[in-house]
């Protein structure tokens, strides 16, 4: 495995620097969004059911959730593997979400082993497991693994930031905003930031945890 590994500040500055020089409009952006946050957070299961908990859901109510999560002792793989689905829900869960982090602890996944496969691998591997998405798949890549090249571009903030900063007629979809961060490349997941802190200035709002 051969990847540009994001693991300080230095490699923000850097990542930006190289996307300013490359794209005057993404550079409007980073001048906006000042210095990025890193966002890095351990590997392992709680950082993959943070990211299920945020699926689909307001920043400010997987903040509640994972709140309630945390102080009913559910945010570590035997205690949910052990919990019962209504014990989930009580956190602020629904069924389908509870479901996926019970089937979550039960995989018992070699989070060590993904630190060592290509980003394309570990994906393809955490999509295969119920309820994981390649939004949720990317997210833990990107900030759990620390992965440079890695964009979510099924992510609303990321297109809605995409289509205010472009000045585009529409909210671009995956595929668009897919194509789009190729030019990125290899460092999508700063460029990822970018959008995500340029979003906040715009929205005045957090675009992800």
């Amino acid at each position: 495995m051969d990847e540009r590994i994001i693991i300080g500040p230095a490699c923000l500055d850097e990542g930006a620097a190289w996307l300013a020089r490359r794209d005057p409009v993404l550079a409007d952006a980073l001048r906006v969004a000042g210095a990025l946050p890193l966002r890095l957070k351990p590997d392992g299961f709680a950082a993959l059911l943070d990211a299920i908990v945020s699926q689909q859901v307001s920043v400010a109510s997987a903040n509640a959730i994972w709140g309630r999560l945390e102080r009913a002792g559910l945010t570590e793989e035997t205690a949910v593997a052990l919990a019962a689905d209504d014990d989930l829900r009580a956190c602020g869960l629904s069924r389908p979400k509870a479901r996926y982090a019970g089937s979550l602890a039960r995989a018992r996944v070699d989070y060590a082993a993904l630190r060592h496969l290509p980003s394309d691998e570990v994906i393809a591997r955490l999509i295969a497991l119920p309820g994981i998405g390649r939004w949720t798949a990317e997210i833990y890549v990107m900030f759990s693994l620390g992965r440079a090249d890695v964009f979510a571009s099924g992510d609303l903030a990321l297109q809605e930031a995409a289509r205010h900063l472009y000045n585009l007629p529409e909210r671009p979809d995956e595929k668009v905003l897919r194509a789009m961060a190729q030019a990125w490349s290899p460092w999508r997941a700063v460029a990822a930031r970018a959008l995500w802190a340029y979003y906040r200035h715009v929205k005045s709002r957090e675009g992800t945890r």
